[in-house]
């Protein structure tokens, strides 16, 4: 855990937790987005998390992880979060979680399976909750590429794993913001497709709009519902990873305007 504490910290600050992508660690994520500068300018605490195993990749495939207080890297992430809370006052109702690639597909694992912790999530260029149940690892090198190929379900399949995951819980669900490459051949583009099959399914909202030229001219931006719960993004001729906007995540997260 590496965290980055702000020289001037908000009154009760939120916590974004930040994923690195497969190979990556905790300090190249630090400098892969311009977040360290956001949260200078508004007072929010980053969370570095950085798991050592699987070639650096995250833990989206065992039971534990994928099971609500159950262990895995999951687990260890929540103790994270909850160790910032306490130290620096910060504001459980404000907790985000965002990633890329492997990351992004953690992001995934992370709202499905602690729904209780975090208000809502930021996914580049990852896989649905639960989409690696079962595989003996979640790399590119491992033998099983189902997932990344763009495994299918049906939205209530994919929303009963989410639900599988918390039997039980009947509290809100995590906003999702779900970004990919068109071009992607490592992580399917399919990929996201299925994820926001998923998040529509949770959180009970349909696609209402789909807007081209949303943020930029390659990206064309998908509106679930009134756009609040459930917003989907896909660029043209992009690849592995999807770039992060950080406007646009901040203020879906509510943190800017």
């Amino acid at each position: 855990m590496y965290i980055y504490v702000p020289d001037k910290v908000a009154a009760k600050p939120a916590v974004i937790v930040a994923l690195h992508p497969c190979g990556g660690n905790a300090q190249q994520w630090y400098g892969g987005t311009r977040l360290p500068s956001y949260a200078d300018k508004n007072g929010f605490i980053l969370i570095y998390a950085g798991t050592p195993n699987m070639n650096n990749c995250w833990d989206v495939q065992s039971t534990g992880s994928l099971t609500h207080g159950q262990g895995g890297d999951a687990l260890g992430i929540v103790s994270m979060v909850n160790y910032t809370l306490n130290k620096y006052s910060g504001d459980a109702s404000k907790v985000f979680v965002m990633g890329s690639s492997s990351g992004a597909m953690m992001t995934n694992v992370m709202a499905g399976s602690y729904p209780d912790v975090f208000e809502a999530g930021a996914a580049y260029s990852g896989t649905a909750h639960a989409c690696f149940a079962g595989a003996p690892s979640a790399t590119p090198m491992s033998p099983n590429q189902t997932c990344a190929q763009g495994l299918t379900h049906t939205p209530e399949q994919w929303g009963n794993f989410v639900r599988n995951s918390y039997p039980g819980y009947t509290g809100r669900r995590p906003r999702m913001m779900i970004a990919h490459g068109l071009a992607d051949t490592l992580v399917r583009p399919q990929c996201a497709r299925e994820a926001l099959k998923q998040w529509s399914n949770v959180l009970g909202v349909t696609l209402t709009k789909t807007s081209s030229g949303v943020p930029s001219s390659a990206y064309s931006q998908e509106i679930y519902g009134d756009g609040t719960k459930l917003q989907g993004f896909f660029g043209t001729g992009v690849g592995h990873t999807a770039p992060v906007n950080e406007d646009l995540m901040l203020k879906f997260f509510g943190l800017i305007a």
